[in-house]
């Protein structure tokens, strides 16, 4: 170990949930990196305002569902008064997982889901999930992520990607921790007679994406929908895939694209892949795929990205200074395989630029 390394203090962490059981575990997972430490617990909304103001921590954990204050309100008062990264701890059930969306959405760094129970090899995954996450959190600027990405486009940033000469058809969209708010802010900047299909690959704990997909959709003049097997690729639809399944894409027919849902391959790090899901735009739409890295942490979308690349295709990244984690779309960047990088706010003229779009009188 190096001297800075060394003389680095921890990351400190106030963990606020209304189960001691879960301040416990929690506590411990946390701990057992000697680069974290749990400035202290709450076990109430009031308690975690009260210790989050005098305690000042790096990074909250903070649960759906607690006495008083709710999770919610607690994070919209962070949001406002004193922005800093924040890992929402939810239970499984609709009401946690539609709760657990709209805190993504408010600016949450990112979730995890509750277990009821820990006497499994889960356990280890939920440990190293949450010590990577708190990492990643306290490495961010929260005033950034907590302002709305929302500056205009221009003309003189919004060029298509060099040599472009085909129309997409079909526009893939891989991101992950700060991709719920990203996602929401640039899918309703798209119009309803946006004449090409998205296929969007959020990592998320099972039972979430539908929920993400609903709220989506109520604000989107585009219809977004959580994926199913078989279905086709529209124009103006977007695709949410499934927690739990790898989507790609197969062709049906010289003119329709569909979605094939399937545990395979195994062995990938995230489930839906990224990767796996750009591969299979590659392979399926060859010079006619657009793929769109956003933030995130880790590599996920990398060799994807890549494909895209080799076949002729359009490849566009989100920029640092716009992403939560700009780790998915460094890792494209460093590997030269983006044709642009750009604000999160300039990829909705981006896709519009790309597919020649013409507003309708």
């Amino acid at each position: 170990m190096n001297g800075n390394a060394h003389n680095r203090r921890p990351v400190r962490v106030l963990v606020a949930d209304d189960s001691a059981f879960m301040r416990t575990a929690l506590t411990r997972m946390i701990e057992s990196d000697p680069a974290l430490q749990v400035a202290d617990t709450a076990m109430n909304g009031n308690e975690a305002l009260e210790k989050i103001a005098s305690l000042q921590p790096d990074v909250v954990t903070l649960d759906i569902e607690m006495p008083g204050l709710n999770g919610l309100e607690i994070l919209r008062r962070l949001m406002t008064d004193s922005p800093r990264p924040v890992i929402m701890v939810s239970s499984l059930t609709q009401q946690g997982a539609e709760a657990t969306v709209e805190a993504l959405g408010l600016g949450a760094f990112d979730c995890l889901p509750k277990q009821q129970s820990f006497a499994s090899l889960d356990i280890v995954k939920l440990r190293d999930d949450l010590v990577a996450k708190i990492k990643a959190a306290a490495e961010t600027d929260p005033g950034r992520r907590a302002q709305p990405q929302s500056a205009p486009v221009t003309r003189a940033t919004a060029k298509p990607a060099a040599g472009q000469q085909s129309v997409p058809a079909l526009v893939a969209i891989g991101t992950s921790t700060g991709g719920p708010k990203a996602l929401q802010e640039i899918l309703p900047m798209l119009p309803a007679d946006l004449p090409v299909g998205l296929l969007i690959v959020q990592h998320m704990p099972l039972g979430f994406t539908a929920p993400f997909a609903r709220r989506l959709n109520g604000l989107c003049k585009i219809a977004v929908r959580e994926a199913t097997h078989g279905d086709l690729i529209s124009p103006g639809v977007a695709l949410i895939a499934p927690a739990g399944q790898h989507a790609t894409v197969v062709r049906q027919s010289p003119s329709e694209l569909s979605i094939r849902l399937s545990s395979s391959p195994q062995g990938t790090l995230h489930v839906p892949s990224v990767d796996v899901t750009m591969f299979s735009v590659a392979q399926t739409c060859r010079t006619l795929s657009m793929g769109i890295i956003m933030t995130g942490m880790g590599s996920d979308g990398l060799e994807g990205m890549k494909a895209i690349a080799q076949e002729g295709g359009v490849t566009l990244g989100q920029d640092e200074a716009s992403c939560t984690v700009y780790g998915m779309p460094r890792s494209c960047a460093e590997a030269g395989v983006l044709q642009r990088l750009v604000p999160l706010a300039a990829i909705p003229e981006q896709i519009l630029l790309a597919t020649r779009y013409r507003r309708r009188l």
